[in-house]
């Protein structure tokens, strides 16, 4: 059972090492338009977008949002791993 407490954990790893290439990718001209660029575009975007709305980028061009993704998906791993951990204690 603690496997898929680990799961969960390696999962959310995947997708933070996903984030941290797409954003790497931005620093360089044109990656983001080759085809790991938009697969990892077509992977990230969707979880990024939602923190983009409510976090203007600082002077116009630095863009805080994916650290603040980053921060937040290790609170919902976090969150998903106690709960998982809650339910099957309470299970077994």
């Amino acid at each position: 059972m603690e496997s898929i407490i680990g799961y969960i954990g390696q999962l959310g790893t995947v997708y933070t090492y996903l984030i941290i290439a797409y954003i790497l990718l931005s620093w360089l001209p044109n990656a983001r338009d080759s085809f790991i660029g938009e697969i990892l575009g077509k992977l990230v975007e969707p979880y990024l977008t939602p923190f983009r709305r409510f976090i203007p980028p600082i002077g116009g061009m630095i863009d805080i949002s994916p650290i603040v993704a980053l921060i937040a998906l290790r609170f919902v791993i976090a969150g998903l791993q106690a709960v998982v951990s809650y339910l099957l204690n309470m299970f077994s």
